[in-house]
């Protein structure tokens, strides 16, 4: 009724009303047709854009839609698995610093070159897979690595095929080679047994000049409760053992404790990991782990640095092996490993500049380089987006503007019968981005007058937002897209000043008791 042409003589505003009129007409098309309706209610816009559905027959009822939908989704998935490879890899680069704390006796300073400490990397290992999707239940996996340690090194590549049997299992069949080992057959078996257990199992043949070497790996594992889950493991043939481990995931935290016996190496494992509830979803975890090798303790901490990358570091201190720092860079798929031994002994001065030195790097990194760099793709992304979207929030500027002269006369109307009865008045409304004294000070203020448009939602002394963005209700555009976006209202009710700052996405109902101004004093 408001924007019906009809109703506006000025032709100015009886155009602006027709464009606006248009656009709730096409909304009643499409909420007043069954069959769209339930696309929509199901799926919203997203489901109305999606093609197909022009082949899809008329009187289908909500739940044949959503049949419908799904297969023209599967569709689609379909031909972008055939595009996906789904690449893996790892670098790892060992890093002999010894001589850093354990250099020679002064008797052989002489030796050409000893002056300064002499850091080798003495063992590399590099590892890439892919995925080639064949169909939705199978799918091949090549992979390869070469490995070098102090000269001498070799590599490998695998071939594996794996078909989902179900949606409660999956197998695999692996073929592989290298140089220092011969060919290799594996199957690979999962399966869930109930709803709160499962078992894998892992067979292998490896054939090599001292004949056939077999192998055979399986887990059971089940669901403790909502956080936990316990393994029981059995290997036998190359390292035989068996390993029992509980694990505990929260939201908070991250806790392990495992035991194993076998040959050569049997030890007992405790692990804990905490993590903060922050943007760059810091962890800090420590573990000990003692058996007849010997004692281990390792302690370190991990960070999101950006939208795909994590970086941590762990210091490791044990017997017999000395002090290790372990620097790690997860990015996307991709993982760079670079292990640091720095002593055979427990010297302190090690553990001190092993624990000290990668925060101070890392401090002044992402105060110097990362943070800038993050910063600049933030605005760059920003910039991109705004000009990708100028045309279509200039469009909705406009439409805002013409709505809010449109609704001139029933807001007047709306206040005459609001302030008859001491009722809700709207005094002034923004909407948009907001400064306060932690704000930068390059950052501006970015808002819009919304004072009208929201009291023409008021309705018997009431206005109810549901929980999402205003930037669509009737005169409001978004006046800074990509940022951070609030509602502040200073309203009047039975004749007392209100006011309330909402987010963005938040749901807001006024009039509320709290959100009246203490006049006192």
């Amino acid at each position: 009724m408001l924007y019906h042409p009809d109703k506006h003589r000025d032709p100015e505003l009886k155009s602006q009303a027709e464009r606006l009129f248009n656009l709730v007409h096409q909304a009643y098309e499409v909420l007043s047709d069954p069959q769209t309706r339930a696309i929509y209610d199901i799926y919203g816009k997203r489901g109305l854009e999606m093609e197909g559905w022009e082949v899809v027959e008329r009187r289908r009822t909500p739940a044949e839609i959503r049949e419908e939908f799904e297969r023209l989704q599967r569709e689609r998935e379909e031909r972008r698995l055939q595009q996906r490879t789904n690449p893996k890899g790892t670098i790892s680069v060992g890093i002999d610093a010894t001589d850093l704390f354990d250099r020679y006796e002064e008797e052989y300073e002489d030796v050409s070159g000893s002056g300064f400490p002499q850091i080798e990397i003495n063992k590399m290992h590099i590892s890439q897979s892919i995925e080639a999707p064949l169909t939705a239940t199978d799918t091949a996996i090549l992979s390869g690595s070469l490995s070098t340690q102090n000269g001498n090194g070799g590599g490998s590549i695998n071939f594996a095929l794996r078909r989902v049997t179900s949606a409660k299992g999956w197998g695999e069949l692996e073929f592989g080679a290298g140089d220092l080992q011969g060919p290799l057959f594996g199957l690979k078996l999962f399966r869930n047994l109930t709803p709160r257990c499962f078992v894998t199992t892992n067979c292998a043949l490896q054939f090599s000049s001292r004949g056939i070497r077999p192998g055979l790996t399986t887990v059971l594992a089940r669901n403790l409760d909502k956080n936990t889950v316990g393994y029981l493991q059995w290997r036998w043939g190359i390292q035989s053992a068996m390993n029992t481990s509980i694990v505990r995931d929260t939201k908070t935290s991250h806790f392990t404790v495992a035991l194993q016996l076998g040959i050569p190496h049997s030890f007992a494992l405790i692990s804990y990991q905490h993590k903060f509830q922050d943007d760059d979803q810091t962890r800090v975890k420590g573990s000990l782990k003692a058996g007849f090798f010997g004692t281990v303790v390792e302690y370190g901490a991990e960070r999101k640095i950006s939208r795909h990358s994590v970086l941590g570091a762990a210091v490791s201190v044990g017997v017999p092996q000395g002090v290790s720092l372990k620097v790690k860079l997860n990015r996307a798929s991709q993982t760079y490993f670079f292990p640091i031994h720095l002593t055979d002994q427990l010297l302190p001065s090690a553990v001190f500049y092993a624990t000290v030195g990668p925060l101070v790097v890392y401090f002044a990194l992402h105060r110097l380089v990362i943070k800038p760099y993050l910063r600049a793709q933030k605005e760059k992304e920003l910039e991109k987006q705004r000009e990708s979207t100028a045309t279509d929030i200039l469009q909705k500027k406009q439409e805002a503007e013409a709505a809010v002269r449109l609704m001139q006369e029933s807001v007047r109307r709306i206040i005459e019968a609001e302030e008859s009865r001491m009722g809700l008045i709207i005094v002034n409304a923004w909407y948009g981005k907001f400064v306060n004294d932690k704000s930068k000070k390059s950052e501006k203020v970015k808002v819009i007058d919304v004072t009208v448009p929201l009291q023409c939602l008021v309705k018997d002394s009431k206005l109810i937002l549901t929980e999402a963005s205003k930037a669509g209700l009737p005169g409001f555009y978004d006046p800074c897209v990509g940022e951070e976006k609030n509602l502040k209202v200073l309203y009047q009710f039975r004749g007392v000043l209100h006011q309330v700052m909402a987010l963005d996405n938040e749901a807001l109902r006024i009039p509320k008791q709290s959100h009246r101004i203490d006049t006192d004093g």
